[in-house]
């Protein structure tokens, strides 16, 4: 633009349209390509120098290099889930449903539908303010929210009847009513089966996509979002798996490793994982392919352990802190301990972005240090005369 003007160049949403060009896909896709070019590039060059004999046939290359294997959890932006909350929060959802199909129908039917909002408010806050509420209390409560659920939708049902269409309200408020709907039916369910869990269960009503998962971990036995299965491989992290269902990582490791395979061209020599990756198919799997997989082998302990296998395993065991470090330095610095998008594919595009990031990040500072190596390997007289140089135009 030429000169300044108080007209918006465009609208808004293009800025959403675009970003949802950018899946977590590409972002993975770029973050491959990007990690090849940076590292892999001169080991390509060196590669190619080398002569093979044309007679001879050309040997599958041996394995090198260490991958670590691990999976871990990016929790989203809501409040800890309890049924109760979750329960007010869908019947207020349904009051203001009924409040705009009323007014589609108001000269019809004249009189509008009770919904006794201020007396379900009443009972929710009776239980909800108390310190300490047993679990009869709690019982009845949602047993109480469930009824007036129950009323509401029953109201919706005949406003539709009476002429009120759902077309107009907005697609937020026709995706709450779908979403308000099951979290009745899950509710209902676990209420009158005395249950504790259903497939599925809905834990948020703006982000119903996200799903309990148990990581059994002091602390936070339950967190609440995305699980990921990442793959580490000299000081670089990749997404391989990214759900929002639980799964068991386990089942990653052969693709996992098949990956690092096509992006270096060969297999690793050793992985790095912990107990759950260590099942009898993935051990067969990597010894077929000559690949040492960490931790002690299955089946009955022997009675005394070498003093090279214990010192093995305890090296195993460091090298695997390397990702835990990565994971502490995703969730502290990178944000990826709380989500902050709301959608489903826009959370996953993030996720994916911060594990690009961080390899810039890495990068950067390797580059760095090796900047550093190369200016203090210089003589001390020509690097006074730099950092002068240097000064004299920062203060000019």
């Amino acid at each position: 633009m030429s000169s300044y003007s108080n007209r918006t160049p465009f609208d808004a949403s293009m800025l959403v349209h675009f970003r949802e060009r950018i899946s977590g896909e590409l972002v993975n896709k770029v973050n491959q390509e990007m990690v090849k070019k940076m590292c892999l590039e001169t080991s390509s060059q060196a590669t190619q120098q080398k002569t093979v004999e044309p007679e001879k046939e050309v040997s599958e290359p041996k394995n090198q290099g260490k991958l670590i294997l691990d999976a871990t959890c990016a929790p989203g932006d809501i409040s800890y889930p309890t049924d109760l909350e979750l329960l007010n929060q869908a019947r207020k959802h349904t009051e203001k449903i009924i409040d705009l199909l009323y007014e589609q129908v108001k000269s019809q039917l004249g009189k509008k539908p009770r919904t006794y909002r201020e007396v379900a408010r009443a009972d929710y806050l009776a239980v909800a303010k108390k310190r300490r509420v047993s679990q009869k209390d709690r019982s009845k409560a949602i047993k109480k929210q469930l009824q007036y659920i129950k009323r509401n939708l029953a109201h919706i049902e005949q406003l539709m009847l009476s002429g009120a269409r759902l077309v107009n309200l907005s697609n937020r408020q026709y995706k709450m009513l779908l979403v308000v709907t099951e979290v009745y039916r899950q509710q209902l369910w676990m209420y009158e089966n005395k249950k504790q869990s259903i497939e599925d269960r809905i834990v948020s009503l703006s982000q119903p996509h996200i799903r309990p998962i148990v990581r059994g971990k002091a602390g936070k036995p339950v967190e609440f979002g995305a699980k990921l299965s990442v793959s580490y491989c000299n000081g670089y992290v990749f997404l391989d798996h990214i759900s929002w269902d639980n799964f068991n990582e386990s089942t990653d490791l052969k693709a996992q490793i098949e990956s690092f395979k096509d992006f270096t061209g060969h297999y690793p020599e050793s992985v790095h994982v912990d107990k759950i990756y260590r099942t009898r198919e993935n051990r067969a799997w990597c010894k077929e392919r000559g690949i040492r997989i960490s931790g002690i082998p299955l089946g009955r302990p022997p009675k005394t352990v070498s003093k090279e296998k214990k010192k093995q395993a305890a090296y195993d065991e460091r090298i695997r802190n390397s990702i835990e470090g990565k994971f502490g330095q995703a969730k502290r610095r990178f944000c990826l301990g709380r989500v902050m998008t709301k959608l489903n594919h826009t959370s996953v595009t993030a996720i994916a972005i911060t594990f690009l990031v961080m390899n810039l990040s890495t990068q950067l500072s390797r580059l760095l240090s090796a900047f550093l190596y190369l200016f203090f390997q210089i003589r001390p007289s020509v690097r006074s005369n730099i950092i002068d140089d240097y000064t004299l135009k920062v203060c000019r």
